[in-house]
């Protein structure tokens, strides 16, 4: 693919070298919104009708190809309920990119979505992309959030947002795509996430290098 600019890599034939970009992306979001559903349809393509709670966090990867650079995602999926709240700040410290889920057919998970905004703005980096998905849109015959009062809240707030669902395969793609397009393309606007603290769960490892650009 022909990268923009003429300042790209060049590769021994000539072609210019496409760029990848890393990211460290957050989901947040109340228990049984469907963060790891989303997740799991995103990575592997795939949805199961049960799914198991996340225990502390789940870490996969997943890249997006744009027209001169690939995106890599290191997505951390943490768990919902209240015991794991304490845990958030060590995920989603350093990341470029996080996405606050909330189910449309249960209003107090739309509530709280807007607490973790406001958690993520008071302390996340300010550069933070957030993208707000109201999730389980194929439970729109018995939504309790409208689609106009959302819409409006992350406008308001400077947020992406859309309706998905991970059963339906309805944006799931195109929410993680539209968050790499919002990220900056270049090493220095690009910060390097922070480490992990070890040993936190057998589930978690240490992070680093995100939003490292390489050609």
């Amino acid at each position: 693919m022909a990268a923009r600019g003429g300042g790209a890599a060049q590769r021994p034939n000539g072609i210019p070298r496409e760029k990848v970009c890393q990211f460290k992306l957050v989901l947040l979001g109340e228990s049984a919104v469907g963060k790891s559903s989303l997740v799991l349809r995103f990575v592997k393509g795939q949805f199961h009708e049960y799914q198991e709670s996340t225990i502390g966090a789940a870490f996969l990867t997943q890249t997006v190809n744009l027209d001169d650079t690939t995106v890599k995602f290191e997505i951390w999926d943490t768990a919902g309920q209240e015991r794991y709240h304490s845990l958030a700040p060590m995920y989603y410290r350093g990341a470029q990119a996080a996405v606050v889920v909330y189910d449309i057919s249960d209003g107090d998970t739309f509530v709280r979505a807007k607490n973790w905004v406001k958690e993520l703005q008071r302390q996340a980096s300010p550069s933070i992309v957030i993208a707000l998905a109201g999730n389980k849109a194929d439970l729109k015959d018995i939504r309790k959030v409208h689609i106009e009062d959302a819409q409006s809240y992350a406008e308001d707030n400077g947020l992406l947002f859309m309706e998905t669902s991970a059963k339906s395969d309805q944006n799931v793609q195109e929410l993680f795509l539209a968050i790499a397009n919002k990220l900056p393309k270049s090493a220095s606007g690009s910060p390097r996430t922070g480490t992990l603290e070890p040993n936190v769960s057998d589930r978690m490892r240490q992070q680093g290098n995100g939003g490292c650009c390489k050609s």
